[in-house]
């Protein structure tokens, strides 16, 4: 392949540690990707790219072919490029130009088979507007919604809270931790929503080591597993905080919609 541009190669590298440190926390824990979770927090927090991090994000099956499917709907050349990173896990306009129909196809051939009985979901939330986010995965193709809608609250409610990312404000920070104010996932039994601001504490670092050095009162911070993932712009705040409430929209509406054997083929 021929060298990247000089704007394209910043991309990728910002890119790749953007991944770095939304996919460690639940890789620490396992849920997700391979078994060197500290390597990747060594990437994220030294902001290091290299071969070994691009084959790292390869290991992740559920986020990698989200990142490639979109890099290739929008012509974008890397699947780490920042615009797709960015987009996957905080949702964009990026989003909306791919195609629904490129999208349904995709999400066949990859799900239909994992999805069993909520396939008809899948399908159903393509046409009313999903796009393929990192949201649209925890609260679409997880199993944890269903749960919640059988009546077994406890356990999936929490998993759907600490997977989707999540925005806070910075009370304070000490040693590890920080101190955050942010809004809980809630479910009155019909749909899914966010409750009032509370204080909780997040981890920022292990022993030091961690992706953001200073922390000031009042910063955005987005919130994955219990960890501080990144500091959020105000646009970036914006495009997390839209593409929330868009995924609770579908997942509250379950919409049917005259279009869905369009595009799922």
């Amino acid at each position: 392949m021929p060298p990247l541009p000089e704007d394209g190669r910043e991309a990728l590298t910002t890119g790749a540690i953007l991944f770095a440190r939304y996919a460690y926390p639940p890789n620490e824990l396992g849920y997700c990707g391979t078994a060197d979770h500290q390597g990747l927090l060594q990437y994220g927090a030294e902001g290091t790219v290299d071969p070994g991090l691009v084959q790292l994000a390869r290991g992740f099956d559920g986020a990698w072919p989200y990142l490639e499917f979109i890099a290739g709907a929008t012509g974008i050349r890397q699947p780490l490029d920042r615009r797709v990173v960015e987009a996957y896990w905080l949702g964009g306009d990026l989003l909306d130009t791919i195609d629904m129909v490129q999208f349904g196809k995709a999400l066949t051939d990859r799900f239909r088979r994992r999805a069993g009985q909520g396939w008809g979901f899948l399908a159903e939330a393509i046409p009313a507007g999903a796009v393929p986010s990192h949201a649209f995965h925890v609260f679409a193709v997880y199993p944890w919604v269903g749960l919640l809608r059988s009546g077994r609250t406890d356990t999936p409610l929490e998993q759907l809270e600490q997977c989707r990312i999540r925005w806070g404000q910075v009370v304070s920070s000490e040693g590890d931790q920080v101190t955050v104010l942010s809004r809980p996932l809630t479910y009155d039994g019909t749909d899914i929503g966010l409750g009032e601001r509370r204080l909780e504490t997040a981890r920022r670092s292990i022993d030091g080591l961690g992706f953001l050095d200073t922390f000031r009162p009042g910063d955005w911070v987005s919130l994955h597993w219990g960890w501080v993932c990144d500091r959020l712009s105000r646009r970036q705040l914006h495009l997390l905080q839209r593409s929330t409430m868009r995924q609770f929209d579908l997942t509250n509406k379950r919409v049917a919609h005259s279009g869905v054997r369009e595009a799922i083929g």
